[in-house]
């Protein structure tokens, strides 16, 4: 099933691959899913906040059922635990989505490190790292940060 998995996923962002626009949305959900998992396994801790908070995003954002999802955060950990590093992801983002969607996935990004009441220093490194493989502005991305908070009640004075 892994190798599946890989070879289905190595074919949508190798480039001059054709792809149909259903397998680009679904390399899309997927790649989105495991930065989002990543950023839960940041800190030293796996909260269920934060594990709700992929849930509810992902949920709303590709309008996925309760077995969609579960599917989808399994190709998810799957992928991301066989990545080794972020590029595969972030490369797929920057081909599939525009400036406003990249922004989104920080500012949820945002929301899931925030979803426990906290920022951790490894959190914050990931945000910035992926902020910029996303080729996302430091002004666009403190509002996607301030956007975060306010949707999370995460006071000023918490982390960074």
């Amino acid at each position: 099933m892994i190798a599946g998995i890989k070879e289905f996923f190595t074919q949508l962002i190798e480039p001059g691959a054709r792809q149909s626009e259903s397998d680009r949305g679904k390399a899309l959900q997927i790649a989105t899913a495991a930065l989002l998992l990543e950023m839960m396994r940041m800190d030293e801790r796996i909260a269920i906040e934060e594990r709700n908070s992929i849930v509810a995003t992902l949920g709303q954002q590709f309008s996925l059922d309760s077995e969609q999802l579960a599917t989808l955060l399994d190709l998810a950990e799957q992928e991301a635990r066989q990545a080794s590093g972020y590029y595969q992801f972030t490369s797929l983002i920057n081909k599939t989505c525009t400036a406003d969607q990249k922004i989104r996935i920080i500012e949820n990004m945002w929301q899931v490190a925030m979803a426990d009441g906290h920022l951790d220093a490894h959190e914050l490194h990931l945000m910035r790292k992926i902020a910029d493989l996303l080729y996302v502005g430091h002004a666009d991305y403190v509002a996607a940060k301030q956007s975060a908070r306010q949707k999370t009640a995460l006071p000023a004075t918490t982390g960074q």
